[in-house]
């Protein structure tokens, strides 16, 4: 049997990254600041959605339920759609939101608007009316693209929305909003849509592109600014991982076959859209879409539509995994598990591969990243199974200690990351672009440690974030919902462990006299003002002030403790 590694790290990359090559390095001077990019990347997602309708026209590109569209039937619907929204008013740096389920509809839209010159902003589908209305306008979008339940929650808590916005809505029996299907007609129908050629709109590889939000300390989302260098970044990735695997267990480095991926990640999350969504685009490869997600629904789709990719969070894996309708299924040609966005048990790569004959995929990577920085594969996965891997052969990794200074090799300080697809900074948020992206160096707030070979290991948060599933739960955000009901007078929010979610958020608070709320009463509370995934399994109540230090910051070790003490005893 032959031993591994075969091949170091630095000597695959080398081979890979070979001028001529697809993986060919670059410099580009972004922000000011030379950077190693990939050179052989299209520049604009207008270059690329003209390439790849010409070299995989009559390919399968989106599956949902029984509606199946081809690359060159995507190609006419963004065409239509995109001279649609410039007939509109739409112009280059506008803002146009993208709010619905993973459709087929989606990438449609998010390819107009951006084609348009337009910034998309695509908004969290799981998010209440309130915080979509933040988002809006926090962003100052001028344009609405949503499906009818995005529309139902805007206009259920503001009746007037629709006066004030321009609205296009999908799959809706509304008489009252404008149809997306009135502009491009069903999926079905997309492919026998006129040819158009698209706007012409000049468009640079720093140009701006999208608006993707994620939470903040401050309990309100911040917006992250990616160009279309950012998003585009995302297209060589996993391929380069799986053939630097390759080269590592000593087989011949060889581009992969176009992939088959079960989208069970939401497109609004850069995981979803920059990193699947553009790896499959890049390759030719097919994505079927779930209305939700379900083991059951997903093995069957497996099984007929001969999924290669199937994961997202560890949770889905777990599931595939401990199914007891998992014999029923061919699972045959399943290639690759991916997960991210929340911690993982050691055991579960093994299980991967002894299970469902596939290799495991880890890695790490955050909004402000635009997806994937560091990605963890097969053998050197199972070798180390508590890194998220080495970083991409066009980014940087530093580990720093409290002054920026960096630490040894083995010690554990913040995680600091540059490279292409670090985001230009924060939507009119000058002050927390400075501190978070100031240096040149995007500072994560991750906590980890590198290993002598540039296996990075993420070891805790500094910033107080909990991740339930691979949703992002800002604790502040929670707190603050808590402390707005009249009864509490103090609230700490923390992350309990869970076997398959990874954390799930916990409430300690302490009530006002003479004030006796239930449980549910605050639970319920919460449901009226926050997005579901972000209401806390279990909310305690403590007798006097919660336990603090001498600055009056809540000992958030200690309510942990105290919740766990006191969930074990129920």
């Amino acid at each position: 049997m032959q031993s591994w590694p075969v091949m170091s790290l630095k000597d695959a990359e080398a081979q890979l990254c070979v001028p001529g090559s697809r993986f060919e390095i670059g410099t580009a001077l972004i922000n000011g600041r030379e950077l190693r990019t990939w050179a052989r990347l299209p520049a604009t997602i207008a270059e690329l959605a003209r390439e790849v309708q010409a070299e995989h026209g009559e390919r399968e590109f989106l599956v949902f339920n029984d509606e199946r569209i081809t690359y060159d039937g995507w190609f006419r619907a963004v065409a239509k759609l995109a001279d649609h929204l410039v007939r509109q008013g739409v112009r280059q740096g506008d803002r146009v939101a993208l709010a619905m389920r993973n459709l087929p509809e989606w990438p449609v839209a998010l390819f107009a608007a951006g084609l348009c010159g337009a910034i998309v902003v695509p908004l969290n589908a799981w998010w209440t009316g309130d915080e979509l209305r933040y988002a809006l306008d926090q962003s100052g979008s001028t344009l609405l693209l949503c499906d009818e339940e995005r529309l139902e929650r805007l206009t259920a808590g503001d009746p007037a929305f629709t006066d004030r916005m321009k609205v296009i809505v999908s799959r809706s029996s509304r008489l009252d909003v404008a149809s997306l299907e009135s502009v491009i007609g069903l999926p079905a129908g997309y492919g026998s849509l006129p040819v158009r050629p698209l706007p012409a709109v000049a468009m640079a590889p720093d140009d701006p592109l999208t608006i993707f939000y994620t939470s903040g300390t401050t309990g309100r989302p911040k917006g992250a600014l990616g160009t279309h260098r950012n998003m585009l970044s995302g297209l060589l990735a996993g391929d380069f991982i799986a053939q630097r695997g390759a080269l590592r267990r000593g087989e011949p480095a060889r581009e992969l076959p176009p992939s088959v991926t079960l989208m069970t990640i939401p497109l609004f999350h850069v995981t979803g859209c920059a990193s699947l969504l553009m790896s499959a685009l890049a390759c030719g490869g097919k994505i079927v879409l779930m209305h939700k997600w379900n083991p059951v629904e997903a093995m069957s789709l497996i099984e007929r539509e001969r999924i290669t990719s199937a994961g997202g969070v560890p949770t889905i894996a777990w599931q595939l995994i401990d199914s007891p309708d998992r014999s029923r299924y061919d699972l045959s040609s399943l290639d690759y598990v991916p997960y991210g966005g929340a911690p993982a048990a050691p055991d579960l790569p093994v299980l991967i591969q002894r299970e469902l004959a596939a290799i495991p995929y880890n890695g790490w990577g955050m909004t402000e990243t635009s997806g994937t920085i560091t990605g963890h594969s097969a053998e050197d996965y199972l070798n180390r199974p508590d890194s998220c891997g080495p970083p991409l052969p066009v980014d940087e990794l530093r580990v720093t200690d409290e002054a920026g200074q960096d630490v040894p090799i083995g010690e554990i300080g913040e995680l600091r990351v540059r490279g292409p697809q670090i985001v230009m900074g924060y939507w009119r948020n000058p002050e927390a672009t400075e501190a978070t992206f100031g240096d040149g160096w995007l500072h994560t707030g991750d906590l980890a440690r590198l290993d002598e070979e540039g296996f990075c290991t993420i070891v805790g948060r500094s910033k107080d974030v909990i991740i339930r599933g691979g949703e992002n739960i800002y604790a502040v955000e929670v707190e603050n919902a808590l402390f707005s009901h009249p009864a509490v007078t103090d609230a700490a929010v923390v992350a309990l462990p869970h076997d398959r979610l990874g954390e799930e958020p916990a409430a300690m608070v302490q009530i006002a006299d003479g004030h006796t709320p239930a449980e549910e009463e605050l639970k319920l509370w919460l449901r009226q003002r926050l997005a579901a995934f972000k209401i806390p399994i279990v909310i305690r109540f403590h007798d006097g002030p919660l336990p603090r230090n001498a600055n009056g910051k809540v000992l958030k070790n200690e309510v942990r403790l105290l919740l766990l003490a006191e969930t074990l005893q129920d």
